[in-house]
């Protein structure tokens, strides 16, 4: 009983998939990394006064420097670090919270921006001194309690053992 397909018909189906394939393989275009302008802040919502990381790139140009402003932190220079543009700065104390925009300009003049929130919630001050025993701020720590402990525990056993005599009730 014949197949489905003639051995034509298999062999021409074949050969029309290999043509397909060769020419989606050959007019693809390759992505190459670094082909793209974007700048990111890490981590992107930071305390006032808190250091954050800049990672940017610039098209195929990542090998020169670049500049990074913003009103959260003022200017900074990135510098060319394993095909990236990379640098840090520190977000000052008294910084109003806000959303603050980064903008990155590259050497070849293609720009990026991205956000930065900054955020100032106020530290709590120390809490009240409270508690007892070995977790009270003042007077003995855990570390005596435990080492008095520790000799009453040998002296009951030293008192206990001390009673007993030799031999046993049988």
């Amino acid at each position: 009983m014949p197949g489905l397909l003639s051995h034509r018909a298999l062999s021409s189906v074949l050969g029309l998939l290999g043509l397909v394939a060769a020419f989606v393989l050959t007019t693809a275009v390759p992505a190459r990394a670094g082909e793209s302008v974007f700048i990111e802040v890490t981590p992107n919502s930071v305390q006032a006064g808190s250091r954050v990381n800049l990672r940017a790139g610039c098209d195929a140009n990542n090998n020169r420097q670049a500049q990074v402003t913003s009103d959260a932190f003022g200017r900074v220079t990135l510098r060319s670090n394993n095909g990236f543009l990379t640098g840090s700065v520190t977000v000052p104390g008294n910084k109003a919270p806000g959303d603050y925009p980064v903008n990155l300009d590259c050497a070849n003049g293609n720009t990026a921006s991205t956000m930065l929130t900054v955020l100032n919630m106020s530290q709590p001050s120390k809490g009240p001194a409270t508690g007892g025993g070995g977790t009270a701020a003042s007077g003995r720590g855990t570390g005596s309690l435990l080492l008095v402990g520790g000799l009453a525990a040998v002296a009951v056993i030293a008192g206990v053992s001390a009673r007993r005599k030799p031999g046993g009730r049988v």
